[in-house]
């Protein structure tokens, strides 16, 4: 799915987003708003990962989509 697909369908994602990474509240979901950059960000600070790991995971999320 390309960004501007997801951008375009961020509400929809948003609980699947939640169920895939619970620890974002859902302020930070919204405030991503369909941004890997930013999504990738915030994986990073609520689970310790490295940006790489963090990158793979969204990756990995939306190819599933």
């Amino acid at each position: 799915m390309n960004t501007d697909m997801i951008e375009g369908k961020w509400k929809e994602l948003t609980g699947s987003v939640k169920a895939q990474w619970g620890k974002l509240t859902d302020d930070e979901i919204a405030e991503a708003n369909g941004n890997r950059e930013k999504l990738e960000g915030l994986i990073q600070q609520k689970y310790g990962k490295t940006k790489d790991e963090a990158k793979h995971e969204v990756n990995r999320f939306f190819d599933k989509l």
